[in-house]
């Protein structure tokens, strides 16, 4: 896929800040061995953005050479962190990120943590060792579309903080059709209950029937912000499905479920963009399933919440007799994946 720098139908994306890639290389070279601030090194080391950082470190979860940590200490690759009581090895220098582009199902949830047991898109990444898929930004259940995963705390955290005002794009159906007062009303603004929102862009794409589309464009991710805007002025939405995030449109032929790994060089682009250096060390060993997938389209494979459950709810006696019974061809495999070679 391209990464897209402009849009013709709204302002142009632009990042924080333009530097050149040997700018880049030096501040990376000078932040590998200076004293970094402690969110900042964790998100780098690949355990989730850094505002999850924050609050992990505000739940006094982390420790630093046995005390306990505060959000904006900083720490050297001399100091000893540990995250309930295990010690992690810290990543001063990033590495290469890696980035997956999920084309989202309506009825998926985005956590790792439901009580209900739905299906979550969580379930559907890949495993990788040494690090942790995290979401940029969320969709909710009945939404659909581009979603964004990645190793790096940093390069999510651009684009989820409000003040780099990162583009999203939504193609909207709703029941019935907006007046030309309503459609200015939703550009100039709404007094919602958590303040006041407004599209950036707002087009008619036409429509049969009761349903009509629209094309919106906000810079912002509040919680049901697209469809509480329709609700104020008396639309409800039919369908909801985000198709652009900043410079990443969903490609055409991500189809429902696929997912599409990025290659480094699409990388390299997003972190320029976002003004943030350029690795010199490359990604993580990667297997090669995962080599195969880069670059490539495909469906990912998971069980289901409830499959799941009912695998863990059988008793241990069980669970070898089953392990007994599978084929040597079976146990082989098993052995590969759990050793992260499949």
């Amino acid at each position: 896929m391209t990464i897209k720098r402009t849009r013709a139908t709204a302002t142009p994306f632009r990042p924080p800040t333009k530097k050149t890639e040997s700018h880049v290389i030096a501040r990376a070279k000078r932040e590998s061995s200076a004293p970094q601030r402690l969110q900042k090194v964790l998100a780098l080391s690949g355990f989730g953005s850094r505002r999850d950082m924050e609050e992990l470190i505000a739940s006094g979860r982390v420790t630093v050479n046995g005390e306990p940590a505060k959000v904006g200490m900083t720490v050297t690759a001399s100091d000893i962190v540990r995250i309930d009581k295990r010690a992690v090895k810290l990543q001063t220098e990033p590495l290469l990120p890696r980035v997956l582009i999920y084309h989202k199902l309506e009825g998926e949830i985005v956590s790792q943590d439901d009580p209900e047991k739905r299906a979550s898109v969580f379930e559907k990444l890949p495993r990788i060792r040494g690090a942790k898929w995290v979401s940029i930004g969320r969709l909710d259940i009945n939404t659909s579309g581009l979603m964004m995963f990645t190793t790096s705390g940093e390069l999510a955290n651009f684009f989820m903080h409000p003040r780099y005002e990162v583009e999203r794009e939504y193609a909207v159906r709703v029941m019935g059709e907006l007046t030309e007062e309503q459609m200015v009303t939703l550009t100039q603004g709404i007094e919602l209950e958590d303040g006041i929102a407004a599209f950036d862009v707002l087009q008619d794409r036409g429509g049969e029937g009761s349903n009509h589309w629209y094309q919106v464009i906000l810079r912002e991710g509040r919680n049901r912000e697209v469809r509480r805007l329709f609700e104020a002025v008396g639309l409800m939405v039919s369908r909801l499905m985000r198709v652009r995030f900043g410079p990443v449109s969903l490609p055409p032929r991500l189809k429902r479920g696929q997912m599409l790994a990025l290659e480094d060089k699409e990388v390299r682009e997003l972190l320029t963009l976002a003004g943030l250096p350029i690795p010199r060390t490359q990604q993580r060993q990667m297997t090669a399933r995962e080599k195969e997938q880069v670059g490539k389209v495909f469906t990912p494979k998971t069980r289901t919440s409830l499959e799941k459950t009912v695998e863990e709810a059988k008793p241990r006696s069980a669970r070898k007799a089953g392990w007994a019974k599978a084929s040597p061809a079976t146990k082989q495999r098993r052995n590969d994946r759990n050793r992260g070679r499949g």
